[in-house]
């Protein structure tokens, strides 16, 4: 009897469908992925590309360069911005309040205004820029 030898067929996987797989799966990932970047925002306010000139008939709320807040030319403590907002938007057909300040304000200064505009019933609360003077 004679045997034959068996030929050694050496199995061999293609890598080019697995490479592109993986390509495609690392774009996938990259594109439905959302990066959060943690940086230190350097703002020079007021100042803004889209500005638009302000209505007339908005309610101005002036913070100058101490961070004291002003409403009709009268200064007003930060607490009575509200109250006082609220009084003059009963009376007011636009509800519409524009924060005017001075760039050299602490951000937490101008953020405590602001919501005290929105809690008061404003529409519409925008921060002034160098566009609109």
């Amino acid at each position: 009897m004679r045997f034959r030898k068996k030929k050694s067929s050496d199995a061999e996987v293609d890598m080019s469908p697995l490479i592109d797989m993986v390509f495609i799966l690392l774009i996938f990932f990259m594109v439905s992925s959302t990066f959060t970047k943690d940086m230190k925002l350097d703002l020079e306010r007021p100042g803004a590309s889209s500005a638009s000139k302000a209505s007339s008939k908005v309610i101005r709320v002036y913070l100058d360069n101490t961070a004291q807040p002003y409403i009709d030319g009268q200064p007003i403590k930060a607490w009575a911005i509200q109250s006082k907002l609220r009084e003059m938007l009963r009376t007011s057909t636009n509800k519409s309040i524009l924060v005017i300040t001075d760039d050299g304000i602490p951000v937490d200064k101008l953020i405590e205004v602001v919501d005290q505009c929105r809690l008061s019933g404003a529409s519409d609360v925008a921060v002034a820029t160098n566009k609109e003077a």
